[in-house]
């Protein structure tokens, strides 16, 4: 018999001040440019700037920040507490 699967997302909004700082300075410390650093986090350049200068009108998602975490080889020490 065929089956329905059932998917529930939780959304959880937390702020992380200074990220955008911790962004940029990790993306200054690395010798790629940021053409190359958008295109392989697939994003563009005016959405990564505007993370940078925390200029957001809607949160980031968990999964932007892992996409930049894992081009720039960095931890942005951003988690939520799942208590």
């Amino acid at each position: 018999m065929p089956t329905v699967k059932v998917k529930r997302v939780v959304e959880l909004v937390a702020d992380f001040p200074g990220l955008g700082r911790r962004i940029k300075a990790a993306r200054v410390s690395e010798p790629r440019s940021v053409a190359a650093s958008c295109r392989d986090a697939v994003m563009s350049r005016q959405y990564w700037f505007q993370l940078e200068r925390e200029d957001l009108r809607a949160p980031a998602t968990e999964e932007i920040i892992r996409r930049i975490e894992s081009v720039l080889g960095v931890s942005l020490e951003v988690s939520f507490d799942d208590n």
